[in-house]
């Protein structure tokens, strides 16, 4: 993590949507992120899938990543991997506690890089879609892309003590206020009551902006 980074910049080289859907006659929210990287589609491609280059800018990764296995992130979401067309795209189950979503990733070549579009999909109760909206998952997967636009400009890892102390800095208590921002807005356009997404942006920003404890 660099010693300085501007927040404004880099949460704003995330476009963010919203969109209601449904899976198997349930309905689903739907958030997309989409960031164009200035690196080649086969190097981001293997950022993403790599199991020895995860750790460097996301976390450990264990298990089977071929299609029809079970992969389990280190303290985080486990799942199967569903589809791989390499370099193109691929969708995984994300498995976390008692609940299943779906994650998707597309990789598609862009002027000076590769445009990658984050699609996460989730059957959310409707009461906690109104206390915290989409940027209770959307604000962490804007930290995700930071973290790898970071290891990609540089081909170094990311120190998880180092991220640790950046995030309740002034620069990363920003970037997570204008990231959290962002999907207020896009929640906003997809039809959410506006006083409502706000109420429900401010709980998720308290949420990410919580100082550790000591």
């Amino acid at each position: 993590m660099p010693t300085v980074i501007d927040p404004a910049t880099t949460a704003g080289l995330v476009i963010r949507e919203v969109r209601d859907s449904s899976r198997d006659g349930v309905p689903t929210k739907v958030a997309v992120a989409r960031r164009t990287y200035a690196a080649e589609r086969d190097d981001l491609w293997d950022a993403l899938t790599s199991a020895d280059r995860l750790p460097r800018w996301f976390l450990p990764v264990s298990g089977d990543l071929t299609v029809g296995g079970r992969y389990q992130l280190e303290g985080n979401a486990g799942g199967t991997v569903e589809r791989c067309a390499a370099p193109e795209s691929f969708a995984v189950t994300w498995e976390f506690g008692d609940t299943v979503s779906w994650l998707t990733v597309h990789l598609t070549p862009a002027d000076g890089g590769t445009t990658l579009e984050l699609v996460h999909e989730a059957a959310v109760d409707p009461d906690l879609w109104k206390q915290y909206g989409p940027g209770a998952t959307g604000v962490g997967w804007d930290l995700s892309l930071m973290g790898l636009g970071l290891h990609l400009a540089s081909g170094e890892s990311l120190h998880p003590a180092e991220v640790e102390a950046w995030s309740p800095s002034p620069e990363g208590t920003e970037f997570a206020r204008l990231a959290n921002t962002g999907w207020v807005d896009a929640a906003i356009a997809a039809g959410d009551d506006a006083d409502q997404a706000r109420a429900a942006g401010e709980r998720t920003l308290a949420f990410y902006t919580m100082p550790p404890e000591s």
